[in-house]
């Protein structure tokens, strides 16, 4: 096989464990669902060994579970794990929020200066949904701008796990009036390029969302 052609198989793997992903994270599928390879196949249009290659790799992730002799299953993710998810996070976004903070151009100032402003007129106009695909952005662009690779590989696996949860609280009643202003403040941290501050408005925020999800229901 040539390298190109070896390089669009791998692209085309990559797509399809990112779109079998998105289904999941989205809730297409409920925790403890089998997933069908004949039937993933033809929802995706892909063959059943492509498909079998993403359950691989989403099992590698925590998303699905292989189950001897029976395919594999979405993973559920109990409230006690999700804690323990983000107290690992923890660490890891503090030290991207204050590699942010040292990273930070006047350029990319400009893009976040304009985002906090989108995340306040979210939170003000009461808009759940487009409130919480911004803050996706946020931390999105806080892992980019601290430009540490392996911080970032780790929680955006991290976060794909706990993805159910922190639906949950995105709609949680009155956490937008505690998390805008958190994630403002972790913001503006940044802009002032203050490394501590920022990474200390990040440990804040999570550990806020720690007392919450204690909170949940199992």
């Amino acid at each position: 096989m040539s390298t190109t052609t070896e390089a669009t198989t791998d692209a085309g793997q990559h797509d399809l464990t990112a779109r079998v992903r998105d289904a999941i994270l989205r809730g297409d599928f409920a925790p403890h669902q089998r997933l069908i390879e004949a039937d993933l196949s033809d929802r995706f249009e892909a063959s059943r060994a492509a498909v079998r290659t993403a359950l691989m790799n989403l099992a590698g992730e925590g998303l699905v579970e292989r189950l001897p002799n029976r395919g594999a299953r979405v993973r559920a993710i109990s409230v006690e794990e999700a804690i323990e998810i983000v107290e690992v996070r923890m660490g890891l976004e503090e030290l991207c929020a204050r590699k942010a903070a040292e990273n930070l151009s006047d350029e990319d100032a400009a893009d976040l200066t304009e985002l906090r402003e989108q995340i306040r007129a979210a939170a003000r106009e009461r808009d759940l949904v487009r409130y919480a695909s911004l803050n996706q952005d946020m931390d999105r662009r806080i892992r980019d701008l601290s430009g540490h690779a392996t911080a970032t590989q780790l929680l955006e696996r991290l976060l794909a796990q706990s993805a159910r949860h922190q639906f949950r609280l995105a709609y949680h009643p009155g956490r937008i009036d505690q998390s805008a202003p958190e994630h403002i403040a972790i913001i503006d941290a940044v802009l002032a390029r203050e490394p501590e501050a920022a990474a200390d408005a990040t440990r804040r925020h999570l550990q806020g969302i720690v007392a919450l999800l204690a909170g949940l229901p199992l």
